[in-house]
């Protein structure tokens, strides 16, 4: 428990920080991020339980990324991350899960994700800030990789790039279980005024 209160203090402060310096209100961000004015007085107050898609959408509207908003200081030159260290940010009904092994710094970070997708099992994604470019390794099963409507097979060993400003979704495909690493290339700097 608390783990998950010091968690939310960590994203409190990162969402409050990240408005200030991109020069927005509560009230502009709300309306950007299609977030209520109240659920982020809430996450600022370091309450509630924001969704993954809310974090998504707070990210992107404010130019930084997921784990920007969610992660303390840094603690080395060097990160190693376990895959069991980190919590799923989504999880299917299925048994599928998202999970954000961790975020390059500088001005055009990367996020690095570890994705299983079971057979038949989809996750819808909105589209991103413009300038956004996903890619996807599977490194075992297949997956069906949807963006603007048109299907895309991608195999083991096969690796898809895409503009993420378009909708796009990721479905497991065959009869197994599909793992993936997938990247987010986020372009520097906030978001422009919609």
């Amino acid at each position: 428990m608390a783990e998950t209160e010091a968690a939310l203090r960590t994203l409190a402060h990162n969402v409050r920080t990240a408005r200030k310096r991109a020069g927005l209100s509560l009230d502009e961000l709300g309306q950007r991020a299609k977030v209520s004015k109240g659920a982020l007085v809430a996450l600022e107050r370091a309450q509630g339980n924001p969704n993954f898609s809310t974090l998504v959408r707070l990210a992107d509207t404010l130019g930084v990324s997921v784990s920007a908003l969610m992660e303390g200081p840094a603690e080395g030159r060097v990160r190693v991350v376990t895959a069991d260290a980190v919590t799923p940010l989504w999880t299917g009904a299925e048994g599928s899960e998202a999970r954000l092994m961790l975020t390059t710094s500088g001005p055009a970070p990367v996020e690095v994700w570890r994705w299983k997708l079971e057979p038949g099992e989809e996750y819808p994604s909105h589209p991103h800030q413009a300038g956004v470019v996903e890619t996807v390794s599977v490194t075992a099963g297949r997956m069906i990789l949807i963006v603007d409507g048109t299907e895309h097979p991608v195999e083991t060993g096969q690796t898809a790039s895409f503009d993420g400003d378009a909708p796009h979704t990721y479905r497991g495909a065959g009869t197994e279980t599909c793992h993936l690493i997938m990247t987010v290339h986020i372009p520097p700097g906030p978001a422009a005024a919609v």
